[in-house]
Formats: C-alpha cells, structure tokens, sequence
C-alpha cells in the first residue's frame, strides 16, 4: 500500500495535470492550491474538448448540416469540470492523479465557481436541453448574455434576503474561449428615413448609439459521443473605450461614462425594472443577445450557402420564452433592410425558422413592452412590428369578419391604457410551432391565454413536456445512487433513461431496499454539513428532509409550507407526545431560492421562513422533533447536495399556474416521494410512478376556476378552520416576531382581505391532511423505500433526451444521430 502514491505519479493524467500547473497555470506542482489544481485538471479536459469541438464544427460545415439555435436569456450551467470529466470519461483517472497532491477531486471541484448565466428553471432547462442536443449529436448553438455577475449573490442578514453581486468570472473560467474576431455592431435609438414607394421603398436606420457585441464560445460536451455543442455568449464593448479628453482635464466620470453606459448591457441577468431605466436596459439586454445571435446565423449561413432563400431550410430559431421574442422583428429587417428581400418572402423564411416555448399560464407574466420605449430603443422595429399586426390583423378578420373584440384580443398592440406591445403574440404569429412545457399547461395554452390564436392555427400548438439530463442530476449529482443502479440494471440508464423501469421488480426486494436506504443516509448526511456550514443549524439525518427549493414566488406557494409548519409547531406545544397514540415523526423542513430583487411580498416570505425557524429551532420542548432551515445562495451545485438528500419534494403550485417544473423531475429521479397538486408535471409524474406513490392534494385546475368565478372568500375558511385560524392569527400576531409584532401583518391580510390570489387558504386543509399521510408512511420504513424505488423506476419519460428528440423531429425537422 506504501508505493500506491509513487504509482499514481507515473499516470498519463497526472502527468498532465502537473504540466498544465506549471506551462498554463503557471505555479510549481508541489504549491498548487486547490483552485490552481482546479484549473489544471481544467485544462486537461478543455484540450481534449477542444480538439473534438474543431472536429465537430468542422465536420457540420463540410456536411452543410441544419442546425439549431437555441435564444435563450439564461443558461444555468453550473460547475463544468465535473460535466466535462465525465463526458471525457476521465473522472477515475482525474482523482487518481490528484492523489499525489493530497486532494480529492470532490474538494478540487468545488473551488469551481458556479457560471452565474441563469437563476432558475428556464436556465436550468436550457442547460439540460445543450446538454442532450449535444449527447444525441443534434448540430446545434445556444445562444445567450456573458453576463459578468449573474442576477446575484443572495446572502442572509437578520433572516432578509440581502443582494450582492456575484463576480464568478473575477479570476476568469478555463471553460470559454473567446473569439476576437467576431465583433458585431448592435446599434440603438435614433430614427428611421424611407427613400421610395410601395415595394420599392427603402428604409435606412440612423442609430443614435451603438454597441460591440464580442463573442465568447464555451463548449458543451456530449456525453457517449465526440460531439462537442458550442454555447456562444455575448459580451457588450463600447466602441470608444475612453474619452481621452476629458480624462486628460481630470473628468474622469465623463471619461468612462460612454462605457459604462453601453457595457452595463452584459452585467447583471435580469436588472431591476421598477424603474425607467431598469425597463429600458432590460429591453436593450433582449435586443443585444437576439440581434448578435442571428447576425451570427445569418453570416455562417451565407459562408455556407451563398444565399439566404434557404435560410429556412437550412437553420431553425428556437425562442426560449419571449425574452428574444424581438427576433422576428430583428430577422425581417435583416432579410429586407439589409438584404433586399421582398416583404412576402421575408415573412415566410421568417415563420418557417422560428418555433417558441411558452413557459407561463399566467397573462400577467405575459412580456409586454411599452411602444413609447419600443420607438425610443428600436425605432425600426416598432414600424416592422406594426406592419406585422397590421397584416395578421386583415388575416384575421377575414375569418371572422365584424369581431372586433376577437381583433383587440390578438392584436400585437394592447389599447388598453399605455399601448404596449405583446411579445408572446408576437413570438406567435411569427413561428410555425408554439409549445407549452407539460400536458396540463398546453391544454390551458389553447383554452385560456392563447384561444384565439388556436381557433386561427391549431395545428400551430403542441406539447414538449420539460425533462431533465440524466448525466448532470443522477450520474454526477448522485454517485451513490449511480453506483447502485450500475450493479443493479446496467449502465445504459445514462443514454436511454427507461432503463430504469427495472427497478420495479426490485422495489419490495429487502436487500435493494437496504442498499437504497443505505445510499439515501449518506446523501441526508452529506446535506446536514452543507446545512451546518450556510446556516449554522444541526440537523438529523434520520429525521424527515422536506425539501422545497426553487425560485421564491407567491404561486408556488412557500408561504402554504410555512402554514403547516407553524400548525406542526403548535400542534406540538398542545401535544408534545403525539396525537393519537402516534408519536411525532422528526422532519427537517428545508427552503431555499431566490427572490427578485424588486419581489416585496417574496421577500417577506424569506424573512418569515426565517423567523419561524429561529423560534422554532430554539424551543427546548421541540427538540430535533421540528427544525425548519433555509440554504442560502440556491443554484446549481447546492441543488446537487440538496436533490439527493431528499425525502419529500414540495411541488404545491395553485393548480394551472405552474406550467411544468423540472425540480419535481429531479428530486424523483433522486428517490424523494412528491407531495403536490395536480399542476404542470405532477399530473405526469403521477401517471408515471402510480397514484399509490404520490401525494396529491388540493383543488384541481378547473376547480380552481369555479372556485374563483364562484366569488371565492378566504375568510370563510379562516373561520371555520381553528388550526389554520391559530397559524395566522401567530404570524399576523408576532409570534414569530417578537421585537416587531406587526411584521408580517400585510403578508396574512393579502391572504384575507386581498383574496388570498393563489387560493392557499382554500387548499391549506387537505395540504396538511395529506402531510399527515407522508407521516404514516414515513414510520414504515420498507413501505417508504418501496415507493421511493417506484418513483425512481417511474423517471425515464422524463430525461430531457427524449425531450429534445421530440423537438428535434416534429418542430426542428432535424435527425438526431442518436436513436
């Protein structure tokens, strides 16, 4: 054992780890430091990745490949070593090598910074879905912003969310590759001149500003291929760095202010719009990343191809939600303003390439953009956009001839007070399909918010349901589990995750149950330091992990969990010993995520989640019975500690609001049961691992709508519910706020005098009924672990492999190479 280190000396891997450290990091091997290791092993696999990136470009280019473009405003990829490894098949040779520095690639990974290029669930996807284009060798870009400090840094002070900038690029990432020479002009404001008439006529922008958009290529590996996809960030450059004048007069805010003002465009995911000049950067962010993204497409189209009449044949736009919906307008002036196409065939192109994700059931998280702003910003656009409208609307007319109403509701423009243009119509009328996220949410898409634009195309709507990558959240997130099922039914589950449907007849078996139960208590333990070391809280990992953690936001309800904890709490103050002859069972409620920075009410809800944790933590008489934390900063690698410590996933939406949820799918696919409503893709997880394996509560979506046409009262339900009435009475009391009684007062008479908008007061009894279900499961062991087997068995449908297969075939025409 004594001459195991002089062995691991002499492997090709450390070879070349101690040859980056001292030819590329620049540090003599025996005084590297974690990060310096770090980005050493970085280096080993970046040349790897890159000889296999040039291969694969160039292999799209000779075939003259269609290919996909991926917009997107976020890309949550989190940490890249661990992905890049295992795609290298390089993770065992890798911790080999960094043996004889003492370290363990665990702990060199995690000096890794998170890439702050996204903040929840649409991020997350999109890095899922670059992932499995990738995996299944679909040639495909991404397309999104450099941003140089992400949305932000969330730290806790006084149990209030605190926002601080998040500079994860601050000693650069070993993961990008920047391209010097791609620079493209991105121009603003100014006027539009027209020179002729009729189809003759020629319009010429004269911007008042303009940007350089520079490009900065980060490779996506796939997994059981040599593909490498490219994820290609724009970073924003003014074109005069500096007013050389003024600096030399000592005005040195005048100086820089031109670049401040332009390069702000790539600092900060999602700005503050509660302001003026928050709503028009946010509107120039959009532009930027759109407009870079498709003059890139369009200049490698032409390299290719000469021409731009097959551009539709040749390329498919993706728009991930409607933040690059501008694009359509974009493309039309490309193809006419720059490139002398005719009107009619412009439109056509245009409708043939793009195809757009909706991601939301809610019309008030419908992107609108004031036409004031729009004709400030994008003065050409706006007139593309009204022409757009004008024709969709004579279209429109002449199938229902007289509706004038039916018009109002379609048009591009909203005349309802301030004009505002309507990004999801747009995005719309110009592409050839729209889908929604799961089943539920694209059956609402066609019967509520999107009707009439279905009684004109329905051919236009369709469903994807949302799916994960198996490689990121099982095969890395979770190696114990993976190591498992390995031994159990084979490797195959990582390319073709139906596999795992043979755990089903293992689910009763005692010996697979005492092995998954074993995985499990690591994983809870593993969570337990990481809750000890962000929050200061001990924690038992025999107790139950209810885990809610996603994106804080009143429709996904965290105050209902909070609800149930206070009635727990009280309920334990009444009955320390149990009710019923039934014994309390110990549960470790956790939260995390983020709200936005301007979200008042959602912050509330942290500091709220904060306060009942600190009372209830501290009462001697609850003990390790009932401990409530929050874990700060979510993203994507405290997820992977979280998701496989699980036991409970919290998916409790008002039902038709969620429009899937991905979080669901992971916590799952890691062995925690759901307890949900039937929103998004609960109802598909629980067509796919049984009723018996799930707990459902609550109103039913249309339920939910009789519920509120039917004049819906929440204090009918305060009154006559002695346990919810105590729970709010508590919170709205002080009882969780001692040295501020009146702190949460606005928060519980939003409930009851302000409608209670996402009916938790009308779900909150059947929500805490079904918890004490989870209990009664929960004390019987081999039942609980059967069911968790059946809900991992139950996940195949839900890789994001066999989502992008479906896009791949009936939006993007395109064959994967991978069955």
């Amino acid at each position: 054992m004594s001459k195991q280190p002089e062995q691991v000396i002499e492997t090709p891997t450390a070879e070349k780890i101690d040859t980056h450290l001292l030819k590329t990091v620049g540090v003599r091997p025996d005084q590297a430091t974690p990060t310096e290791l770090m980005q050493a092993v970085a280096q080993v696999a970046r040349q790897q990745l890159s000889q296999r990136w040039v291969e694969t470009q160039a292999a799209d280019r000779d075939a003259r490949a269609r290919r996909v473009c991926y917009l997107s405003m976020e890309f949550l990829i989190g940490r890249s070593l661990g992905n890049a490894l295992a795609a290298l098949d390089l993770q065992e040779p890798a911790a080999v090598g960094l043996m004889k520095h003492a370290r363990s690639l665990e702990d060199v990974a995690a000096c890794e910074p998170d890439a702050a290029l996204g903040n929840g669930g649409l991020g997350r996807l999109a890095a899922c879905f670059l992932d499995s284009m990738a995996s299944l060798g679909l040639p495909s870009f991404g397309y999104g912003i450099r941003y140089e400090y992400g949305m932000f840094a969330q730290q806790i002070e006084d149990g209030a969310q605190v926002e601080t900038p998040d500079p994860w690029l601050a000693d650069g990432t070993p993961w990008e590759f920047p391209r010097t020479g791609i620079n493209v002009p991105i121009r603003f404001g100014g006027w539009v001149e027209h020179h002729g008439e009729g189809e003759q006529m020629k319009a010429v922008w004269r911007p008042a500003g303009e940007v350089a958009a520079k490009a900065y290529d980060m490779v996506i590996p796939g997994h059981g291929t040599n593909r490498v996809s490219t994820l290609r960030l724009w970073k924003a450059v003014a074109p005069a760095h500096l007013d050389l004048h003024a600096f030399n007069t000592g005005d040195y805010g005048r100086a820089a202010s031109v670049k401040n003002e332009y390069e702000n465009i790539s600092w900060v995911l999602y700005p503050n719009d509660s302001t003026p000049a928050g709503r028009e950067l946010r509107l120039k962010q959009e532009y930027f990343f759109t407009a870079a993204s498709i003059h890139d497409i369009v200049c490698r189209h032409l390299e290719e191809h000469g021409g731009l009449t097959n551009l539709s044949e040749k390329v498919a736009i993706h728009l991930n939600d409607t933040h690059p919906a501008i694009g359509v307008a974009e493309l039309m002036r490309v193809l006419c303003d720059d490139h002398g196409m005719r009107w009619k065939d412009a439109w056509a192109q245009c409708v043939d390439v793009f195809s757009y994700t909706n991601h939301t059931l809610m019309p008030e998280a419908l992107e609108t953009w004031p036409v004031a702003l729009m004709q400030h910003v994008l003065p050409r656009h706006l007139e593309i956009i009204f022409r757009i409208n004008k024709e969709f609307l004579e279209f429109a007319a002449a199938q229902r001839p007289g509706d004038t109403a039916f018009l109002s509701r379609l048009s591009l423009i909203d005349e309802h007070g301030e004009r505002r243009i309507r990004m999801a119509h747009l995005s719309i009328v110009g592409s050839h399909k729209v889908n929604g996220v799961s089943e539920l949410h694209s059956q609402l898409l066609v019967q509520t918010i999107f009707a009439d634009f279905a009684t004109l195309w329905p051919d236009r709507f369709t469903n994807m349901t949302n799916g994960v990558t198996p490689r990121r959240w099982l095969q890395q997130a979770n190696p114990g589990l993976s190591t498992l099922l390995d031994s159990s039914i084979g490797r195959q589950w990582r390319s073709r995750l139906d596999a795992l449907s043979a755990l089903r007849e293992q689910r009763h078996d005692p010996g697979f149950q005492k092995s998954f139960a074993t995985v499990k208590r690591a994983n809870k333990e593993r969570l337990a330091e990481l809750i000890a070391d962000s929050t200061g809280v001990i924690v038992d990992p025999s107790s139950l992990f209810d885990v809610q953690v996603k994106r804080i936001h009143e429709y996904k309800r965290q105050l209902l969990n909070v609800l149930h904890v206070v009635t727990r709490y009280q309920a334990m103050l009444i009955h320390p010993h149990g009710i019923g002859g039934r014994p309390w069972v110990p549960r470790t409620v956790i939260f995390a995520g983020k709200a936005a920075s301007s979200y008042h009410a959602a912050k509330s809800i942290i500091r709220l989640i904060h306060d009942v944790g600190a009372v209830i933590n501290n009462d001697s008489r609850i003990g390790d019975k009932l401990k409530v934390v929050f874990i700060p900063n979510y993203g994507v690698s405290v997820a992977e500690v979280i998701m496989p410590g699980a036991d409970l996933s919290e998916q409790i939406s008002t039902a038709g609001t969620e429009a899937s949820g991905t979080g669901n799918m992971k916590l799952a696919l890691n062995g925690a049961l759901t307890i949900g409503t039937d929103d998004g893709a609960n109802i598909e997880i629980r067509q796919q691992v049984g009723d018996d394996n799930i707990f459902i509560f609550g109103l039913r979506a249309a339920e939910v709508v009789t519920q509120r046409q039917a004049g819906y009262q929440p204090m009918r339900f305060y009154e006559s519910n002695s346990a919810l009435r105590a729970a709010l009475d508590g919170i709205a009391g002080g009882q969780f706020s001692l040295a501020e009684p009146g702190r949460y007062r606005s928060l519980i008479d939003s409930l009851l005098w302000g409608g209670d908008h996402y009916l938790l007061l009308a779900d909150y009894a059947d929500y805490v009924a079904t918890q004490s279900k989870v209990d009664d499961l929960y004390r019987e062991p081999a039942q609980w672990a059967a069911k968790a087997i059946a809900n991992v068995a139950g996940m195949g449908i839900f890789s994001s492999d066999r989502t992008i297969r479906e896009y791949a075939e009936q939006i993007w025409r395109i064959r994967p190479e991978a069955g």
